[in-house]
């Protein structure tokens, strides 16, 4: 249709509904950008990391512990009151770590020692001993020993899950893969949570999932969550299918592999992110990423369709301790949106006084 200024009269506005249609969309892709930059505290580029670029998360989160369907995820302010309110109403005190009385006070060396000889305190003998048990569990798992492998307390497991999943917005629909689960002190509280089979995770630990497998999931009560972990070397996620994740994270894993190795897995994991929505998080550190220096890590990981994005660090709810994530995110993701706001003209032919004014979006 030729443009052409007209003698009638004007009588409004003609948008042909093609026009409209994509008029809408990029008006939609740049508020979900306009939101994205917002929210950022950092520049897209990466000269990783820059302390400027720090947030900080606590555990008071209000009205944002909630998923998108209501499910809560972290205590809010009003938890934490009524926590303290109760101890102080039972005039509770704090006093020296020692054993207690009770029926049988051990510590967990002494439990196991226990265990070893006297099996249980009443137990099955001869060929009855071993018809009773569907699954029979090591004496160490059943003290819980390997919840004292990571070199801080167990309950940090819940404080990492909280912050991921508030920073992701996480669903119970939403599909998560842990690179190096261990023992899933992180990930119980993430089976939990999640739909069944939407945890995935690779360990290359035995030890680990023996602890997974045998005590933890089936202690818990969380066997029905059927989590997808795989024992695995060298980054390897063949056996994951070609699902993709909202959120994938390594907690405490990269620092203790090669550099070479980490990039090999971070090649395969793009592939594996969601558009617009997926989300990496490494924590402790990205000496992978900064060894390289800031430009040619910003180039390689650009190679690769990452950006990396911001620095948060959150808080622990129960100890003195906070831990750093770095946040990267699919270069697609910021590209298409500039793409589209910069190249995508949208021209709507207004009647107005005689005359044609072109608008632009």
């Amino acid at each position: 249709m030729a443009l052409s200024s007209s003698s009638a009269p004007a009588k409004g506005v003609v948008v042909p509904v093609p026009v409209l249609a994509l008029a809408a969309s990029a008006a939609a892709i740049f508020l979900f950008f306009l939101v994205s930059s917002l929210s950022s505290s950092s520049p897209s580029s990466c000269t990783c990391p820059v302390p400027a670029a720090t947030t900080t998360t606590t555990t008071t989160v209000g009205a944002e512990a909630y998923g998108r369907i209501g499910e809560r995820i972290s205590p809010t302010a009003e938890d934490v009151k009524w926590v303290k309110d109760q101890i102080e109403a039972n005039g509770l005190r704090m006093q020296d770590n020692v054993l207690r009385k009770g029926i049988n006070p051990r510590t967990r060396a002494q439990q196991l020692q226990d265990l070893v000889q006297f099996k249980g305190i009443s137990h099955y003998e001869g060929e009855e001993s071993s018809n009773h048990t569907a699954l029979p569990c090591p004496g160490e798992l059943l003290v819980e020993e390997h919840h004292s492998n990571y070199g801080e307390p167990w309950a940090g497991g819940r404080d990492v899950f909280e912050f991921l999943g508030d920073s992701v917005h996480l669903s119970p629909d939403a599909r998560v893969l842990e690179i190096g689960c261990g023992t899933l002190r992180v990930g119980l509280h993430f089976i939990r949570y999640l739909n069944p089979g939407h945890f995935h995770c690779l360990e290359r630990d035995e030890l680990s999932l023996m602890a997974a497998f045998r005590y933890e999931l089936p202690s818990q009560g969380l066997l029905h969550k059927r989590p997808l972990i795989v024992k695995g070397e060298d980054m390897d996620f063949s056996k994951f299918g070609s699902g993709m994740y909202d959120l994938i994270y390594a907690s405490a894993v990269f620092l203790h592999m090669p550099d070479k190795l980490v990039w090999t897995g971070l090649e395969s994991l793009v592939n594996k992110l969601k558009p617009f929505e997926g989300r990496i998080f490494v924590s402790h550190n990205i000496k992978f990423c900064s060894r390289l220096g800031g430009d040619e890590c910003t180039k390689r990981l650009s190679k690769l369709g990452l950006e990396y994005l911001v620095k948060h660090t959150h808080d622990s709810l129960l100890f003195n301790h906070y831990e750093i994530w770095w946040l990267f995110i699919n270069v697609f993701e910021r590209s298409l949106g500039i793409l589209l706001i910069r190249k995508l003209t949208v021209v709507i032919h207004v009647r107005k006084a005689g005359g044609i004014m072109g608008i632009l979006l």
